[in-house]
């Protein structure tokens, strides 16, 4: 039985690897193991962080509908309340939206919640 040599599968490993591990600082992109190793932690990192986009993003928006809010002498907590109560179903990213483009149509959102408080 011939022996088995890994050349051309080691290669196309390292070089799917090093494709990977491209725009990285130093030895990360140049050293198999350290890209690889660097790799395996990004990965990690893009998987962690695609949840905590949402949540970034919700925070943002709880932060400018806040802002508005005060603006038209009225919490956070008291606007959304009443715009529950008052059966408007817009989400935090329109009611966002409409805080930082279009203050005519925030100021009546909130005229409405706080006839339903």
């Amino acid at each position: 039985m011939p022996r088995v040599k890994t050349g051309t599968v080691r290669r196309k490993r390292h070089k799917k690897v090093l494709k990977q591990a491209k725009g990285f600082y130093s030895g990360r992109r140049k050293h198999f193991r350290k890209a690889k190793e660097q790799i395996e932690h990004s990965m990690v990192y893009a998987y962690r962080d695609r949840k905590q986009k949402k949540r970034e993003f919700r925070k943002l928006w709880i932060i400018r509908i806040n802002a508005a809010c005060r603006l038209n002498d009225i919490n956070y907590s008291s606007f959304m309340n009443g715009v529950h109560k008052a059966g408007i179903e817009l989400d935090r990213k329109i009611l966002a939206d409409l805080a930082m483009n279009d203050a005519a149509a925030f100021s009546a959102v909130v005229t409405q919640a706080k006839a339903a408080l």
